[in-house]
């Protein structure tokens, strides 16, 4: 990973925890932020036009298997976003452009910038206070040099919209500086990721967090005690042994004709669902290239009940991503070089993006999943007539929140047993 000069702005994406403990915030949440009339520029939402924010899921997963096509993948659109987004509070001219439009906002008016805040802030809000059934936290975090004093609107904005803490740091020690940004991110990612930063400049002023953690139970457990062990084929030359679960239960799902391959819904204890794709031998890469909104939005309203008897291996991987380099791929340049205008933070344009770093981690078992068990009632019905779907090959995975239609994270798994 190459560094820029600074004076910098570090820019650290991850993955984190806890839970909404305010009931009576999280009620009030969940009855007005949806609800309230105004446009939720975040939603996944078949029936509307609206904002290309959840094609942003699709074009960051294709950027990232352009190089590693044979790679695991995994990855939190969310975080990722949210993170470009708080930043944006303090990017003026074309540098706020290229980030809102890379991330699917068109149109820009100074009403449309504000109502796209608002919506990160409604959708934080809510996933935050998601029911007893998931944990699922997000946050963000500033950490500023000892002496450094960004814009007080920046500081008033990442408040109100992001709900940023704010933490001082000692940048002119960069192991003290370090260890202190990835104890907090080891901490919130209960362990799960616990080194983010592996490098910090004495110039650095300034590093963003986002951290998004999430586990849940499924909805139909898979009964441990039949699990199996079996070969899952990573491509044609190689085979891996893993750990097969089984479940015969009726679940959502589709055979599409057109892509070859199976869809099947697996959803979680409350309000959230895993999409799981199995392309036929040979299809990945045509199901890739016709990933997006559309095609999920089809999937989604032709899955109908069908008796399968399911089976899906346990999953241990991880992602990183340079997203610096990523995001330059896909047109967002303007944030990470010197030409940068990040006057909202500092008052001039001294600042630019140095590094952009996002990690991510995703675990599945018998009871369900966690993405940095649950204990599970486990379901049988009388026996019928099923359809046997193993996921013994290279498979995709989506994550979203129904309440707020967003997307929390995506994957390819090539090798479940890779970490």
């Amino acid at each position: 990973m190459k560094y820029l000069l600074c004076p910098c702005l570090l820019l650290a994406v991850l993955c984190a925890i806890t839970h909404c403990h305010h009931e009576e915030v999280c009620h009030e949440v969940n009855n007005t932020k949806l609800h309230d009339g105004t446009e939720n520029f975040l939603t996944h939402n078949c029936d509307k036009q609206g904002s290309n924010y959840a094609d942003f899921v699709f074009r960051f997963y294709k950027q990232a298997i352009v190089k590693e096509a044979d790679k695991n993948v995994f990855f939190s659109p969310l975080s990722i976003s949210t993170a470009f987004a708080m930043l944006a509070v303090g990017a003026k001219s074309a540098t706020l452009s290229q980030i809102f439009e890379g991330l699917g906002f068109d149109g820009l008016t100074e009403t449309r910038i504000h109502d796209i805040h608002e919506s990160f802030h409604k959708v934080l809000a809510v996933l935050n206070c998601t029911d007893v059934n998931i944990v699922l936290n997000i946050g963000n975090a500033l950490f500023t040099a000892a002496g450094y004093e960004p814009q007080e609107t920046f500081l008033q904005n990442t408040r109100q919209f992001y709900d940023a803490e704010l933490f001082s740091s000692n940048f002119h020690e960069p192991e003290e500086a370090k260890k202190q940004i990835n104890k907090y991110v080891e901490e919130k990612t209960k362990g799960k990721i616990p080194e983010l930063i592996g490098h910090l400049d004495p110039s650095t002023v300034l590093v963003l967090v986002n951290y998004i953690y999430f586990k849940a139970a499924w909805e139909k457990s898979f009964d441990p005690f039949r699990t199996y062990e079996d070969d899952f084929f990573v491509n044609t030359n190689a085979t891996v042994r893993v750990n097969m679960m089984q479940s015969n239960s009726d679940y959502h799902s589709y055979y599409d004709e057109d892509l070859s391959c199976e869809v099947v819904e697996l959803p979680y204890k409350g309000t959230a669902r895993a999409l799981l794709i199995l392309p036929d031998d040979g299809e990945m890469k045509r199901v890739e290239n016709a990933l997006s909104k559309e095609t999920v939005c089809k999937w989604d309203n032709r899955l109908t009940t069908r008796r399968l008897d399911l089976q899906l291996p346990r999953i241990s991987i991880s992602g990183s991503y340079d997203v610096k380099n990523l995001f330059k791929e896909m047109g967002i340049t303007e944030v990470f070089s010197p030409n940068a205008d990040l006057s909202g933070i500092s008052g001039s344009r001294s600042l630019h993006v140095s590094q952009a770093i996002h990690k991510a981690l995703l675990q599945v078992d018998e009871a369900g999943t966690e993405a940095a068990g649950a204990t599970a009632v486990i379901l049988n019905r009388g026996l019928s007539p099923s359809v046997t779907i193993k996921f013994n090959r290279p498979f995709l995975i989506l994550i979203s929140e129904k309440e707020t239609g967003t997307t929390l994270f995506m994957g390819k798994i090539v090798d479940p047993t890779k970490k």
